[in-house]
């Protein structure tokens, strides 16, 4: 399983608003594709600057295919639409990750 990442910087003056508009908007679209799932939305605590809130959205996606797909059919549009309503208050940096098996520590 992978786990796609993007890290959030936004605004202090806009952070209601993108937090609206991810958890009433953004993540319900997303969901209806049906290719990414279980989405987690945090708050960074740690590295904060001054003026700035940082926020992370993840999502459980089967291969890099599927995202490549997801990206295709709506990641782009989205993206588009979160830039021409937050404009440069917000930026946002992706990542994906790989889940790794770990030993039993028991």
């Amino acid at each position: 399983m992978l786990i796609y990442n993007t890290t959030y910087h936004v605004e202090d003056g806009d952070a209601r608003n993108f937090l609206i508009w991810m958890t009433q908007h953004y993540i319900p679209t997303v969901l209806q594709s049906g290719l990414l799932s279980a989405p987690r939305l945090a708050e960074v605590l740690s590295h904060r600057e001054d003026g700035t809130s940082t926020y992370t959205l993840q999502w459980e996606v089967e291969s890099s295919k599927t995202l490549h797909e997801w990206h295709t059919r709506q990641g782009s549009a989205l993206n588009e639409e979160l830039l021409k309503i937050f404009k440069d208050k917000v930026v946002g940096f992706p990542t994906l990750l790989e889940v790794m098996d770990l030993p039993d520590y028991d």
